[in-house]
């Protein structure tokens, strides 16, 4: 292949990957789903990525990509969770995988016609799911706190218990005809258990020392941890295979639950190393598999496909929760998150290659004309397209459905409770929207809890708001404390769980000093309400009289009717469209509220008119006509 076209191919992943992952952000759809279908496309290049990277070198950059991977995965867990998820956890990756495994394993059999040894493969190959899957539906769907936390650890957990058992079963039917006994696959289980949690406990001392000591200089930190991480899943692999996979997640798991160095900009390494793995992982492996290999495997696939989601899953979840503490409604949801990820589409690959080549020692027979081996990875793939095709397209209608998520969060997280936030958060709720209100001051909470609005003695800036606190149905940070600089690290902070575009602050008091002001342009949110509105201007006003009130826009009443009436000095805060949706006012917001949508403001007191003196003629007396604000502004 020329050197330019092989420039060209390599750059041309990576385009094709981050533009999938943009179009799903856009069109709000599974980024995998984009990501498979544009490596589809891709198979029909002359030359797939077998011949052009090599099958020797891309499956090592596959398996070192998963571990980064499932590092990062690990690092999203937190041990406080387990006080909740814990029985259910170990029910869903214990019995659960079992279940999941024999079920399949007699699927894959009568369905597609795989031998018995193979289908205990594909069977324990289809165990795991995967946080490339999992963690952004949950993201999207943005469920309650507790059957979002049992989702993440068991989409992350059962990654390397799959693999291991994959591990485990192929070597079990390698060895058959040797006098195969049980004896290997239990050692086996036993070292790759000790292997994988010495070697992740070890490492991830070692680099808490290192970092703690200050060995390591900070621009070299995520270098020296991506160093230390794929060394250690390499050297646990060497000593046993697939062991490696376990080792990085116990050190993932362990770096984010130590409390000795921060972590977070190590974490977000890892997220955006993980975003462009995954975008060109998918492509890659998909464009190994060609349309006709697809159609070799038929509508058996398809079944199969079927019989995952409409059986096997669901009798996975009831067994293993029996006498757990979910009711049924989590139940039904835990049944429709089991999309398959990048997990299974490596180890199916890496197996497929080497049932292929032991091929005439396991006298695997032909489907179609096929090779039993060979079909492995499209059947595989198959299970990735259509389970993440029918969850990422069901789950979050369900999860609604079942009162265990709410369609885009409108909700809106407060930093501060003083006397005229609580005033404004009234409105807010009353309008039909959640908040929650987050205050150091005791006396601020419970003057919040007696005017029924939920709020939380806190730290906006601490762990409990970001880990403990359940905010389901909240889907936006308002910082509003009179501290400036509160205010921005609260932004900083909730960044990466909102997303910039919905973290807002007030405009801080030195507004317009330039490079003087406390507080840098890029360390801010989005500012809001206007240009040097800031903490005190507000509280003085409505010490002074001013009301937070909430007005219906008509075609009768406008918004210029509604600026005539109150003045310039109303400040239109909130804007909720006929779609139900809340839109905060920024400072650099030119939106003009059309008829049908809905405004909250803050309108000034007006002094009372003086009445005139009597006058005798009581025919040329009249009484003042109402504001025709009245009959549709309602405080």
């Amino acid at each position: 292949m020329d050197e330019k076209l092989y420039l060209l191919y390599l750059a041309g992943i990576l385009a094709l990957g981050i533009s999938a992952q943009w179009l799903a952000w856009r069109l709000r759809l599974p980024s995998i789903l984009l990501l498979l279908g544009f490596g589809f496309m891709a198979s029909f290049l002359p030359e797939g990525p077998d011949e052009i990277i090599g099958r020797e070198v891309l499956f090592p950059i596959v398996s070192l990509s998963v571990a980064v991977i499932l590092f990062e995965g690990g690092m999203s867990l937190r041990f406080a969770e387990l006080r909740e998820v814990g029985p259910a956890l170990g029910g869903l990756v214990t019995i659960g995988a079992l279940v999941v495994w024999g079920l399949a394993s007699v699927a894959a059999h009568f369905l597609i016609g795989f031998s018995p040894a193979i289908s205990a493969v594909v069977g324990a190959i289809v165990v795991v799911t995967g946080p490339t899957v999992v963690g952004p539906l949950l993201s999207h769907i943005r469920p309650s706190r507790k059957i979002g936390s049992l989702a993440k650890w068991e989409g992350i957990v059962i990654d390397p218990i799959g693999a291991v058992l994959a591990v485990l079963v192929f070597e079990f039917i390698m060895q058959t005809g040797e006098g195969a006994t049980w004896a290997t696959p239990m050692w086996s289980i036993a070292k790759t258990i000790m292997v994988g949690v010495v070697l992740g406990v070890v490492t991830a001392y070692m680099m808490i020392f290192a970092l703690k000591s200050y060995w390591v200089p900070d621009f070299l930190h995520n270098a020296f941890i991506l160093a230390v991480l794929l060394s250690v899943f390499a050297l646990s692999n060497y000593i046993q295979s697939e062991s490696g996979l376990l080792t990085v997640t116990v050190l993932g798991l362990l770096m984010a639950n130590q409390k000795h160095i921060p972590v977070r900009h190590i974490f977000e390494f890892k997220e955006n190393l993980r975003v462009l793995l995954i975008s060109c992982l998918f492509i890659v492996l998909a464009a190994r598999i060609s349309l006709s290999t697809l159609l070799d495997v038929g509508w058996t696939g398809l079944l199969f496909v079927a019989v995952l989601i409409v059986i096997v899953r669901p009798a996975s979840v009831f067994l293993s929760t029996l006498g757990s503490s979910l009711n049924w409604r989590e139940k039904v949801f835990l049944c429709f998150m089991a999309p398959r990820g990048i997990v299974a589409a490596a180890v199916g690959s890496i197996f497929s290659f080497e049932l292929v080549h032991h091929a005439e020692n396991l006298n695997l027979s032909e489907i179609g004309g096929t090779s039993e081996g060979a079909l492995v990875v499209p059947v595989v793939f198959m299970v990735i397209v259509g389970t993440v095709t029918f969850y990422g397209l069901t789950a979050a209608p369900v999860a609604r459905w079942l009162g265990l998520a709410s369609p885009a969060p409108q909700g809106v997280l407060i930093a501060g409770a003083d006397r005229w936030i609580r005033e404004l958060a009234v409105v807010i709720k009353s309008a039909g929207f959640h908040v929650m209100l987050v205050d150091t001051n005791f006396r601020n909470i419970t003057a919040a809890r007696m005017q029924n609005l939920p709020a939380q003695c806190a730290s906006i800036l601490s762990d409990f708001v970001s880990e403990e606190l359940n905010l389901g149905g909240i889907g936006r940070l308002l910082a509003a404390t009179p501290n400036d600089e509160v205010n921005s690290l609260a932004c900083m902070e909730f960044t990466h769980l909102f997303g910039r575009k919905e973290v807002y602050q007030l405009s801080p008091w030195d507004s317009g000093s330039g490079k003087r002001q406390s507080v840098s342009d890029h360390l801010r949110g989005r500012v809001i309400f206007g240009h040097g509105l800031d903490f005190y201007k507000i509280a003085r006003r409505v010490t002074a009289g001013a009301q937070f009130k909430k007005t219906t826009i008509t075609e009768e009443f406008t918004y210029h009717d509604f600026q005539q009436t109150h003045g310039e000095s109303a400040t239109l805060l909130f804007v909720i469209p006929e779609s139900n949706r809340l839109r905060i006012v920024t400072a650099d917001d030119s939106f003009v509220p059309k008829a049908g949508q809905t405004i909250i403001a803050l309108i000034d007191a007006r002094p009372e008119p003086v009445k005139p003196p009597a006058k005798s003629d009581d025919s040329n007396s009249s009484e003042p006509e109402e504001s025709p604000a009245k009959s549709v502004e309602s405080e």
